[in-house]
């Protein structure tokens, strides 16, 4: 028996990474996917990749009415949604003396923003007992020098799993939060750094995690399907850390 049969599950930044790798995943456990990014054209690519039907769909989270538009679309041809994976976020670092309002508003607005109103615009969308699950950062509990905007974004998010599933406690909706370590990505080259650059951050990235290497989009995957399917149902605001150990640093 597959985990998702028949399920309604929509994934945000499911275009890319981590995000792609679950919707690979949802698919072949027999889930009706949805992702949704800004990009039209690497949307109906990552559709045509996860096949069994998945599709694409444009939303900026950044913009209410986006959403809001998106997830009409799911609704007048899917119905309701059983599992909604709020994965769409930045990781944008700089020196905390070069931070702008502009940045720190960009990175804020995707990562905070964005989380807090994928989730309240879905609710007339969610069936009872729907899984919803928010993609933190181990960094929500570390300090990395130059990410202190994007870890404390994280930090909220964690908190949101909390306070949502109070909320939600009532329809039996169970949010809970995933949150990953140094994840091997296409979001490392996002940031205009070289080839070179980008090496040597992953290759210095490994020698500090406990695990000596970064960990794969089709692992983190493996943490989403847990926790969207019913093997997790007794799991309300909780997190699920994968992360080669950082966080016993």
């Amino acid at each position: 028996m597959k985990k998702l049969e028949n399920k309604v599950a929509v994934i945000t930044g499911g275009n890319s990474g981590i995000g792609l790798s679950t919707a690979l995943l949802f698919a072949e456990q027999g889930a009706k996917v949805v992702i949704t990014g800004r990009n039209e054209q690497t949307l109906k690519s990552a559709a045509e990749t996860i096949g069994h039907d998945a599709e694409g769909i444009v939303s900026d989270v950044t913009d209410l009415v986006s959403i809001a538009s998106a997830y009409q679309q799911i609704g007048d041809k899917f119905g309701k949604i059983d599992v909604l994976v709020v994965n769409a976020g930045i990781a944008i670092g700089a020196p905390l003396a070069d931070v702008t309002e502009k940045l720190f508003d960009q990175i804020s607005d995707t990562n905070f923003k964005g989380v807090f109103f994928s989730v309240k615009l879905a609710l007339p969308y969610l069936n009872e007992g729907a899984s919803v699950i928010l993609t933190s950062s181990a960094t929500n509990e570390k300090g990395f020098p130059g990410y202190a905007a994007y870890a404390a974004t994280k930090a909220a998010v964690r908190s949101l799993a909390r306070g949502f599933s109070t909320d939600l406690m009532e329809r039996n909706i169970r949010v809970n939060v995933l949150s990953p370590g140094a994840i091997d990505t296409p979001i490392w080259g996002r940031g205009g750094s070289s080839a070179e650059e980008i090496s040597g951050t992953k290759d210095y990235m490994a020698t500090i995690i406990p695990a000596k290497r970064l960990g794969t989009g089709d692992e983190i995957a493996e943490g989403f399907l847990y926790l969207a399917s019913d093997a997790s149902r007794y799991m309300f605001g909780s997190e699920l850390v994968m992360d080669g150990g950082v966080k016993t640093l």
